[in-house]
């Protein structure tokens, strides 16, 4: 469990499942929430928290991996019809 706790900064399965219960997953997918991610990983990197963006960073790759796997829906948006 330290190792995980190192690599990803929480406990991921915890993490994971508030992922499939936040309004934003529900509503856009779980691409919303790795973009979000990403964000927040910049403003941690401007901010000289190194430790915290690699982290960051895992658990949005985390989510990609699940999202590739099928197990988190990538994008729950309604696409554009011209």
């Amino acid at each position: 469990m330290d190792n995980r706790f190192n690599m990803y900064g929480c406990d991921i399965d915890d993490f994971v499942l508030n992922v499939r219960q936040s309004f934003t997953y529900c509503a856009g997918g779980v691409g919303m929430i790795i973009a979000g991610l990403m964000s927040d990983a910049q403003e941690q990197i401007e901010y000289q928290d190194t430790e915290s963006a690699r982290q960051t960073l895992n658990r949005a790759k985390h989510l990609l991996f699940l999202s590739l796997q099928d197990d988190l829906s990538f994008n729950h948006l309604p696409k554009e019809t011209t």
